[in-house]
This record gives structure tokens, sequence and C-alpha cells, in this order.
């Protein structure tokens, strides 16, 4: 990659002596509030803000991509005076300036449900953020979530900051070969023609923060994007203080090779930690999204043990305290890992320092010191779970998924106990809904839709919808999406170097009235973007049917490393080629949030394929149900929860197959069957004013049901309830008084580990033969040994369950026994099952480690009766 000592567009050589300057905007003074507006990205989800700059010059607005700081410098100075006396203008800007404060200053859900927390702070870490098109910095799926989890967090008051880095080069920019082969190219983000603020010492100077690495040290510039109320601070290494190898770091997204990577990762979760320290910013709690920031544990146990005097133990107890942890992938290879080896040259140095060993240091990111030996890596995401206070899956299927991929840091601990829950994503309403339904739900719903839009009660209005208007609305759209669709293709043929007669083709693809399928999404092979046109023939018919014509749009990028998700893009781009299907089938290229928009408000049905259970959640279906979309997917990911039986159409069951091939086959069948027999019917049942009501109404059960509860705002309120609020009052309490709480429990700890192997279950006995009528309790005792461990730092349980012939068991449940006695070296416990269950059942005895008459759940620190 060339840095900034080569200008690609001129072709000139730049010395590196020659002075820089940046220039700004010469605005009118009466204009100067666009400059405020603009700086806030606030702008992005209020439609009349976005208005309001496209007035400047609509032309312009698109050349800018969208983005108001550039098109201020772009717009010519004789049309800026022109608006600046412009009454109307005037007054537009005014409003929208107005609407800006008092968004800034007025009461917010935290404050007035969590005002007793105030004084909590919380900081969220992620390693991509999707705010808006025109700020590319993201590649998908975890920026667009990361973004929008900052704008609900804006929205409700949350007192949090995020934390990324700031690329050079972002993602890269997607465009096809001549024979639809996927290409990639990346280009530079000038940072002043973008909404970044430079972040400065008191005295005026650049803040930079340092990473200590081998060699050479890494040196990062803050920079801050504020997002309506809460501020994001990103790192950036491309600056002349580093060598060029560090410049490069924060290059590209994902980009690079392994020892690029865990770079960015030491910059983003060191350096993230370090420009919080150097802000006086001191989060309650730091949230992990996905494992890339988790070296952030690392940071912030160093700085308990320098700054405060801490052992290494007592430190790992306050930083556990302090930090959640969210993963997103429920593919064990899609999980962040380094070579042991890799790990060790970047922390050898800490090791040394603070007297800790590699066996113990590799084990934080290992399942065992089994695995240390036989995988030799190290994984982000095993790291984030053994040094974290709560972790969550992104959906209720995927955090069962998670519990059983990760069980084995908790040996012995049965699958469903596996402390990962589930919080599932949603999207920022406000963001992803057309301007149109907008208006649509102001008259109808109410405006208290965008402020709450997690009260059912405001979602069941959309009943009240006339069916002419919605369905008028909604055709609107999709006519705005076949002509961007068309607009896009002409583009991209052009492009490609296609004479003027296989250009001119463009302009008749798709038809504005067709049923519309969407599909937009990465292109990795679990995801199936092919699957549809398994059956070529029949996907034929049933697209090139002249009385009900049907139609899809195809948008998405493969990694550039992935030649599986690039070859199935060119299969598409070649399928749209040929003579019966070019005007039903066309690929968009360079999916990114602005195509998003067009398609989730615009399609007709949105299509999702994953092989399940391998979708985390998914949001793109959500967007498109707020814009009346009706979601047609495998149950997978968000969609398990989702769907009601009215609200959409599912692919296939839950059934699992012996072979990927078994399963393409009856899933692609079951798309071909469903929309021969059930979308395409009910879609083109018109009734004498062609209007398809039957379709409305589905329509609008989708909304009213999966509106109100797969959005950021419910999402950002179970984080604070469930995650913030109690792991900041554990944080806290372990802080207290000289950190005495954190030094006990560390002492405790240290006791447990020193003495667990001696605590045995020596015996259980109940007052049952062999049948026992129901209602009635079971009483057992259990007599155990535990050695040098305090009976109150041990839980002592009964787990009991249906068992099957095999052994298996089922309906488990756990009651606690308690202490009653002490024969000679053993202890007794007592405790009793209510017989609620009629059939074959078993119990066993179990004890945990047990801190403040809590039991917890320990990574190799449970013991069964044998």
């Amino acid at each position: 990659m060339k840095l900034d000592l080569f200008n690609e567009q001129q072709e000139t050589f730049i010395s590196k002596e020659a002075k820089t300057f940046v220039t700004v905007p010469n605005l009118p003074e009466i204009l100067s509030p666009l400059l405020t507006i603009a700086d806030n990205m606030w702008w992005c989800w209020n439609s009349d803000a976005v208005e309001l700059f496209r007035r400047l010059d609509r032309d312009v607005w698109e050349e800018s991509y969208h983005n108001p700081k550039a098109i201020l410098g772009m717009v010519s100075q004789e049309r800026l005076e022109k608006v600046a006396s412009d009454g109307s203008f005037i007054s537009h800007m005014e409003r929208v300036n107005a609407d800006l404060t008092k968004y800034m200053t007025m009461k917010t859900w935290y404050s007035r449900e969590c005002a007793q927390h105030s004084n909590l702070q919380f900081a969220y870490f992620s390693t991509e953020f999707a705010i808006h098109e025109s700020v590319p910095i993201y590649s998908g799926g975890l920026g667009v979530l990361s973004g929008d989890h900052l704008k609900s967090a804006s929205d409700l008051g949350l007192p949090l900051v995020g934390v990324g880095l700031l690329y050079r080069y972002g993602y890269f920019k997607q465009y096809l070969s001549y024979d639809g082969w996927q290409q990639e190219e990346y280009n530079e983000n000038i940072f002043s023609r973008l909404p970044f603020q430079p972040v400065k010492n008191p005295d005026g100077t650049r803040l930079i923060v340092c990473i200590d690495v081998p060699k050479n040290p890494i040196y990062a510039r803050v920079w801050k994007l504020q997002v309506g109320r809460a501020p994001l601070y990103l790192l950036d290494t491309d600056f002349d203080k580093n060598q060029p190898e560090a410049r490069e770091i924060t290059g590209q997204l994902y980009g690079g090779d392994r020892d690029m990577r865990i770079r960015q990762e030491l910059v983003l979760g060191i350096g993230g930690i370090k420009l919080l320290n150097a802000l006086n910013i001191k989060p309650d709690v730091i949230h992990i999204n996905e494992g890339h920031s988790a070296f952030l544990l690392f940071e912030k146990l160093r700085r308990y043990v320098e700054d405060d005097g801490l052992s290494v133990d007592e430190a790992f107890e306050l930083v556990k305290s302090g930090c959640v942890f969210t993963t997103h992938t429920p593919v064990p290879a899609g999980n962040e890992m380094f070579a042991d080896d890799l790990v060790l040259k970047y922390f050898e140095p800490f090791l040394k320092k603070f007297n800790v060993s590699k066996e113990s240091f590799l084990k934080l990111g290992s399942f065992s010191f089994e695995s240390i030996k036989q995988d030799a890596n190290f994984s982000m995401t095993i790291l984030a779970l053994r040094m974290t206070n709560k972790a969550n899956g992104v959906s209720r299927l995927h955090a069962t998924v998670s519990r059983d991929m990760w069980s084995k840091i908790w040996d012995g601990l049965p699958r469903k106990e596996v402390p990962i829950t589930h919080i599932t994503n949603g999207i920022h309403t406000n963001t992803w809904i057309s301007y149109e339904f907008a208006g649509l739900f102001d008259r109808y719903l109410g405006s208290s839709w965008k402020d709450e839009p997690a009260d059912h009660t405001i979602w069941n209005r959309i009943i009240h919808i006339p069916d002419a208007e919605l369905w008028r609305s909604h055709e609107r759209r999709r006519e705005r999406l076949v002509s961007f669709a068309r607009a896009r293709l002409r583009h991209q043929l052009e492009r490609r170097g296609l004479s003027q007669k296989a250009v001119s083709y463009a302009d008749e693809v798709l038809d504005p009235e067709a049923l519309t399928i969407g599909f937009a999404r990465r292109f990795a092979s679990y995801k199936r973007g092919n699957l549809i046109f398994r059956d070529l023939e029949r996907i034929k018919k049933i697209l090139t049917n002249k009385e009900n014509p049907v139609q899809i749009i195809i948008a998405g990028k493969a990694h550039p490393q992935d030649n599986n998700g690039k070859d199935i893009i060119k299969q598409i781009v070649n399928l749209s080629s040929d003579n019966e299907l070019k005007h039903k089938v066309v690929f968009l290229e360079d999916y990114d949030m602005n195509v998003a928009h067009y398609l989730v408000q615009g399609a007709d049905i949105w299509l999702n394929n994953p092989l399940r259970p391998e979708e985390a959640s998914g949001t793109s279906g959500m967007k498109a149900a707020v814009n009346g979309v009706i979601n047609f997917s495998v149950l997978d990911g968000w969609w398990c929860e989702g769907y009601n039986g009215e609200n959409g159409w599912t692919i296939g069951s839950l059934d699992t197959y012996a072979d990927r091939k078994s399963q393409d086959d009856v899933e692609s069948s079951a798309i071909y069957e469903t929309l021969e027999n059930e979308i395409v019917p009910l879609y083109f049942t018109r009734g004498l004013d062609g209007i398809p009501r039957g379709w409305i109404k589905k329509m609008k059960s989708a909304m009213q049901t999966l509106g109100p509860v797969f959005n950021t705002n419910r999402m950002i309120e179970e984080y604070t309830k469930k995650f913030y609020i109690p792991t900041a009052l554990d944080h806290v309490k372990l802080s207290k008084d000289d950190f005495a709480c954190a030094k006990k429990k560390a002492q405790w700890y240290a006791n447990l580990k020193k003495n667990w192997s001696s605590v045995k279950i020596i015996s259980s006995q109940d007052n049952v033969h062999d049948e026992i009528k129901i209602s009635s309790d079971m009483i057992i005792q259990a007599k155990v040994y535990l050695g040098e461990i305090a009976p109150e730092d041990l839980s002592v349980q009964i787990y009991s369950g249906y068992i099957t012939t095999t052994g298996v068991m089922s309906q488990q449940e756990v009651y606690e026994m308690r202490l009653v006695s002490k024969e000679g070296d053993n202890y007794v416990y007592e405790g009793k099952i209510p017989l609620n269950k009629v059939g074959r059942c078993a119990y066993t005895i179990r004890a945990l480690p047990q801190y403040c008459m809590q039991a917890q759940y320990i990574p190799e620190m449970i013991k069964w009766q044998k």
C-alpha cells in the first residue's frame, strides 16, 4: 500500500518536506449552524437535517456521497451566498439546529429510569463502526450493529463512549471484472473532509498515545466523531511519528497478515484504554464487542498493578468484575485466533515484568492446559470469556450454540448452565426506515414511535394505516429501488468496458410492478447466496411468468481471501447475463449502507437462507420488516424468535441433515414450493382497486410484531439492565475501601485453587426405594469432604431430572443443599426434591465454589458424585 508520499490521482511524487495545510469552508456567518449540524452524526437519522443539506445542491450531494462536511466545501461560493439570503433555507436551518439543541439537552430514558446510576460511565469497544455510508470505516454486519448500538445509546441518554480504529483506506470497494470475478480497490479517506475532530491535550497539542511493543513503539493519534450524545473515539497510526510498518496498522480494516492483525488489535485494546485514561474517562464497565479488542484486559490489569499496587491476582478480579463480552460468531473458525508464538512475541515483556508464567498466560486463551499443547492457538474469544463478568450471544439460538461451542472452558458443567446468555440484536429504526414510511408512522402512530420504538402499543396502531396509502408508499419505494438498480448497473457495465449497446439494456432491466426479492449480505459459503438458483429451470419458470412476474436483486461482498464466496458471486453474475434472466436478475456491486437502504426499503420479500445454525443473528431482515418487507428465511438467528406463523415465511424445517447436498436439495425445493404456492399467489391476488389486501395484512403483521422487539432501543435497555448496571455495581463494590473486596476475593480464589483437588463427594442417601408418589418430597443427604476449604466457600447441590435408559438426563433442575452436621472429617448436607414429575427420574450430587452465598461457575472447578 502506498502512503502519503505518492498521490495516485495526480501521479506526482510529493516530497516529505512539502508543507501541508487544510482548507475549510468559507461559510457566510449566517450559515455557521451548518457546520455544527454537520459535525454531529445525529443528522444522518434525522430526515429534516438530510433534506437541509440536500437543498444546498442535489447533484453535489450525490457527488459527495451524502457527506455534509464535504458538500460545504464543494458547493460554489456563489451558491452559498445565494442560500444565505434565502429566507426559506435559513428558516429550515434554524429549525434543524433547534432540533439538535433540543435533542442534546432533553431528558432521556436513562435519566428517568436509571437516575440513581447517573454517576456511572460505560465504554463500548469495536473494531468497526458503521454510522453512515459517507464515513466508510466498516465492512458489514458487525460495524452496522456497533453503529446502531451507539445511536440508540445516544437516543436513550446512556453515559457511553465508543472506542475504535480510524482506517485510512477502510474496507475495500468492490467491482467486478468482465467475467464477473470480484476485484478490490481501496480509496483513501481524507479525514479533513469527514466529521472527525482531532482530540487535543489541554496545551493544544495533539493527543497521542503510545503502545509499547518490542523494537519500535506504536503511536496513535486520537480523533472524535460525535454520534448524537455519544462520542466515538478513534485511533489512527498513519502519521510521521511512526515507522512505515506501524503507519500501515490502521490502513485497512481486516487487511494484512496475522502480524498486522495482532498489531491492529493491540492498538485497539491497549491504545483504547490509554486514550480513555488520557481523557480522564474512567468507565465502570467496558463492553468488548467481539474478541478483537480483548487485549484491553491486560492493559487494565497492568494499570491496577502499577498504579494501585495490587497483585496480579487482585487485579484480575477487578478487571473481570468491570467487563462484559458479546460474541458474534457461531463457527469456531470465525473467531479470532493467533499462534501462541505470535502472542508471546508481543507479551513476553509483560510476563517477565509481572512474573506470570507462559503456561498460565496462554491458558487464558485456550480451553485447558492440554489444548495449549495441541492447538498452539490463542483464542481472543476464550480470553474474553475467561476474563469478563458477563457474556452473551446475539440471539437465543446463537447463545445455545455458543454454550455448546465454548463449554469445554467450564468442563463438567451442563451445557445449559454455561454462563453465556443472550441479548438479541436489533436495529436503529430511525436510521433504516424509509422517508415514506416514517411519514406514514408520523400520521397514524404519532411522533412517539421515533422516541419509543420498543413500545408495543404504538406499533399496534399500524392497523389504522389505510391499505391503499400503505401500498402506494411501498410501491414508491420499489420504483426507487428499480431506478437505483438500473443506474448502478449502467455504471457497472460502463466500468467493465462494455459497448454502449450492451450497456443500454440496463435502462430496461427489472419491472417496477414485479414481485421483487431482495438478497444482500456477506458472500460467505454458509450464507448460500446461489441456493435459489440450484434448480435453474424451476427458478426460470417462476421468474419469467408473464402474468405474475418475479425478479431478484442481489448484492454483497466476499472477503478478499474467500475464493469460494467470489465464485458464488461470479455464478450469479453469469446467470444474470442469461437471455431469459438478464432482465430478471441483477447483481449490484459494492454493497454498503446506501445500497442496503434502497434494498431493505424497496423489496417485497427479504430472502435469507444460511446453513442453520451458522447465522448468529442477522439484522438485515429486521431492517426490511420495519419497512413492510416480508421475511422469507431459514429458521436461524433472530428469525427463530421473530417468526410467529403469520408475519413471514420459513424455508425448510428444524431438521438436521447428513450432508450439505441433501440439505441444499431439500431447502432449495422448499424455496420454490413456497414461492409457487404461497408467496406469488398472495402477492398477485388483487381487489378491484388493484390492491393486494392479503399481502398488506401480512406486511402489517410483520411491522406490528417485529418492529417493537427487534430494535436497538430494546437491546440497549436489556444491556443496561442485565449487563451494564449489575456489572458496574459489582465493580464498584470490589473497588471500595482501597480494593478491600477485590483483595478478599483474590485470597478466596487462591485458596480454592490450591485446595480444590481435595474436595470429594463421599456418598449420598435418600428416603426412597424405587417408587414414590408425586407431590411428595424426596429427602437427600450427602457427605462431602472439604479438606482446607471452608463450608461457606462451597455450594453443594442436588442435580435432578428425567433419565433415559442410556443415562441422558433432561429437564434438569438444581436444588441447593444446606449444611446440617459434621461427621469426622466429612460435612453432611441435606436437601429435598419436590416430586412434581411423573416418570423415570434420577439425581446426583455436585459441588461448586461459592462466594458471598452465591454459587460460582469457575472453569475447572466443579465436582460430581462418582
